[in-house]
């Protein structure tokens, strides 16, 4: 399989392609290892903000401290200096690794590059959903609005979904993913330029559906990690840690009966919960992550502030941030009988309760 694989990538070597990646973080660094192993010329343009980790990054042989990972030699890492020159020659495709709140920045960078001429296709690695005029608002969506008030109307965005943790992207671990956008015919093109032996891309029209169970899942991986605190209320600390799978398997049947309900309230299709972007993603995520580290601690009795303070300090926790960000839309939306699990999980953080 090996020699067959690497037999493909030489037949290919003429259809590389040019690849830039906007921010040096976890995510956008790991996803940078299957477009350097398809032949791309993949090339990695750091924020404002991380000059100085970029400095870093290289002083260390390229050991990239989220990854615990050498990120390859081959791969170009630039610090912000470089973004107009790197983006000023042709590029195919420019990939999103900022946080959500770095989407407006990025707009602001690309609307300076881009305003006369056309924007090459772009891809988010990253995941959100706000409210914008009292409605949701995928974080494609923003991205398309913001791009349209700087003047650049005419823009071809896909999603990647899926439960891929960036240290074992980074560690060439055997990953599965959706790329997602409305034109099934780009989707299957950059789910092409990607796959590879260990990197295994599928592709979807639905980018509601995806985009939405990413950015959902978030609240249910919360509500699922604190399984060991809810499963019994007279149990001991011992039995409780042996036997609290039970209580998550309800959890999770239940999160993804409710996330059904909630994308297709935006328009998304149900079945697209069931895959890799929704039931694939909140088993990854449930699975220890920050969101569901928050959970435990709110299962285990403590509120949401008291565990912020006391355990997880400098810790993002996005299903919380997306908690607050949705809390008024969504109580106005559904009542507790319609979404029970994530109206309680959304209200105890937003009220501080137990």
């Amino acid at each position: 399989n090996i020699n067959f694989y690497n037999f493909q990538k030489n037949i290919i070597k003429g259809l590389m392609s040019k690849i830039v990646i906007i921010g040096a973080g976890a995510m956008g660094s790991a996803f940078a290892l299957p477009c350097f192993d398809n032949n791309h010329d993949i090339n990695i343009i750091g924020t404002h903000l991380e000059n100085e980790f970029i400095d870093q990054l290289k002083k260390n042989d390229n050991l990239h401290p989220a990854l615990n990972t050498k990120i390859p030699q081959e791969i170009k890492i630039f610090k912000f200096e470089k973004f107009d020159e790197l983006l000023d020659s042709k590029t195919d495709l420019i990939v999103f690794g900022v946080s959500s709140k770095g989407i407006e920045w990025a707009a602001d960078q690309l609307s300076r590059l881009y305003k006369n001429r056309e924007i090459p296709n772009l891809l988010m690695l990253t995941k959100g959903l706000s409210i914008y005029n009292n409605q949701y608002e995928l974080l494609v969506d923003k991205l398309k609005r913001l791009l349209a008030e700087r003047e650049i109307k005419k823009v071809d965005i896909s999603a990647v979904g899926g439960p891929c943790l960036a240290s074992g992207l980074a560690n060439r671990v055997h990953s599965s993913v959706v790329i997602a956008n409305k034109n099934a015919h780009t989707a299957k093109k950059i789910a092409d330029m990607l796959n590879t032996n260990y990197y295994h891309t599928s592709y979807s029209d639905d980018l509601n559906g995806v985009e939405v169970s990413a950015a959902i899942k978030n609240i249910f991986s919360m509500a699922v990690g604190a399984a060991k605190g809810l499963c019994s209320s007279n149990a001991t600390t011992e039995v409780r840690e042996k036997n609290y799978l039970n209580t998550a398997s309800a959890l999770i049947k239940q999160s993804i009966y409710e996330m059904e309900i909630f994308v297709s309230h935006l328009n998304g299709k149900k079945e697209t919960v069931k895959g890799l972007a929704g039931l694939g993603d909140l088993y990854v995520s449930s699975g220890g992550g920050r969101n569901a580290k928050m959970g435990a601690y709110i299962g285990e009795g403590l509120t949401f502030s008291e565990a912020k303070k006391t355990k997880m300090e400098k810790v993002t926790v996005e299903g919380a941030d997306l908690a607050k960000e949705i809390a008024k839309k969504i109580n106005e939306d559904f009542d507790e009988k319609k979404l029970p699990l994530m109206l309680g999980m959304i209200n105890a953080i937003v009220e501080d309760k137990k």
